[in-house]
């Protein structure tokens, strides 16, 4: 086997990584649609905010909610088929919503099919397919995929924004409809489960892997995971610190961005170009954080990147100028720290949780970030249809980001009665 490996001049595993990555893009850009289908919405069937929020947040819900499912099931029936599986259930989710035309429609086809479908597919794949395909380069690796939520913004939103403001809000979902189902077949004939279907080791690794466990009945693998995480200090800080991730990131800006910058008399594709930027940032600042967090304390990795997002958010009101500089300026800084909390997080959660159980586990973590962005994604709708603005919306979540910056320091410390820190229980 080691020999087979010496001959290859691309480890398989590159290949594995790279689907998942496109798969990630597809379905980021798909999830973040809402964005620019917010205010066309509003305009075409006099559905105030709160009520497409409504929806939003039913998808951000399930998105979250599915993970440690979407982990259980990954190991029941495979990598492979759970992702051509997922990309075909978003292909026909959306299509679907080119006919809607009452708002529980949208809250049915968005907000539930979309949401699930999405969710199997969301980070919790990434961190499986790194456990699997990597022994080396995993946090560089992790990173590059986390940044793929975000760069689904830079391929797909300036072109809907532009599609929606030339064609109209359907043609605009016809696109993404198009990408997942041109997808699926191409991961179904070319994913790998694991690497020793093609005989390999994982990249990096000087023994053979032990022989994967035969996975039981999934969602009582997963409900299983969740007694267990219930019981430790750990996972409820670094569920909480991902709670603030999603309220900061898919919850808020993600969706409300663009609606906050019509509001100040910003074109849509201008704005959608904003996302785009932070979308290319995202992709450098998550990499980098992969890459710090094979090397630094991911404790205090989290400190900087929930402190800093939760200034910047303090102060994202004062940045609607008629100069958009300031608006610039923020998309730059906000997308180096997007998602540059995942690869710290998934650390963390290894180191707590042990290899095996790394992917359920961090399923569940990312479930409150889900949750984190619906409660964010709502609120902010119902903080503009009733006070007119975003202000307090932005504030408040700046605030929070101070809170998770104090909270991500206390993880894998011990506790106030003395037991082992879950690092070195896991070790």
């Amino acid at each position: 086997m080691a020999a087979s490996q010496a001959r290859t001049k691309l480890h398989y595993g590159w290949i594995a990584a790279g689907l998942t990555f496109v798969t990630l893009l597809v379905a980021a850009g798909i999830r973040s649609a809402p964005g620019v289908m917010m205010v066309p919405l509003e305009a075409e069937f006099g559905w105030s905010r709160a009520t497409i929020s409504l929806s939003v947040s039913v998808n951000l819900i399930l998105y979250g909610l599915m993970a440690p499912f979407a982990a259980a099931i990954m190991d029941r029936i495979g990598v492979r088929r759970t992702m051509a599986l997922a990309l075909a259930v978003l292909a026909v989710g959306v299509l679907a919503t080119t006919a809607m035309s009452r708002p529980w429609h949208m809250t049915l086809l968005w907000g539930i099919v979309v949401g699930g479908g999405s969710g199997t597919i969301a980070l919790v794949l990434g961190a499986t397919v790194v456990s699997r395909w990597f022994d080396l380069y995993r946090g560089t690796v992790m990173g590059v995929l986390s940044a793929a939520t975000a760069t689904g913004q830079l391929i797909f939103l300036p072109q809907m924004a532009w599609m929606v403001e030339q064609w109209g809000w359907r043609e605009a979902v016809l696109l993404i409809a198009g990408a997942a189902a041109l997808l699926a077949p191409v991961i179904w004939f070319l994913m790998r489960d694991r690497p020793a279907d093609l005989g390999l080791w994982p990249v990096g690794a000087t023994e053979a892997p032990p022989p994967p466990v035969k996975a039981g009945n999934p969602a009582m693998a997963a409900l299983q995971a969740l007694r267990d995480g219930m019981k430790s200090r750990d996972f409820w800080l670094l569920a909480g610190t991902f709670y603030v991730c999603g309220l900061s990131t898919n919850g808020l800006i993600g969706t409300h961005l663009i609606p906050a910058c019509f509001d100040h008399g910003i074109p849509e594709v201008k704005a959608a170009g904003l996302l785009a930027v932070m979308g290319i940032f995202d992709m450098v600042g998550t990499t980098l954080s992969g890459w710090l967090s094979d090397r630094w304390d991911s404790r205090k990795l989290l400190f900087w990147y929930y402190g800093l997002r939760g200034l910047s958010l303090i102060f994202l009101d004062w940045a609607f100028g008629p100069d958009v500089f300031g608006l610039w300026l923020f998309a730059v800084f906000y997308g180096l720290d997007w998602i540059a909390t995942v690869p710290p997080t998934v650390k963390l959660c290894a180191q707590s949780f042990g290899r095996e159980r790394a992917g359920v586990m961090f399923g569940w973590i990312f479930a409150a970030h889900q949750v984190g962005a619906a409660t964010a994604a709502y609120a902010a709708g119902w903080i503009r249809t009733d006070l007119g603005d975003y202000y307090l919306a932005f504030l408040s979540a700046g605030l929070i980001c101070l809170v998770a910056a104090v909270m991500s320091l206390m993880v894998g410390r011990q506790d106030a009665a003395g037991g082992a820190r879950p690092a070195e229980e896991a070790a």
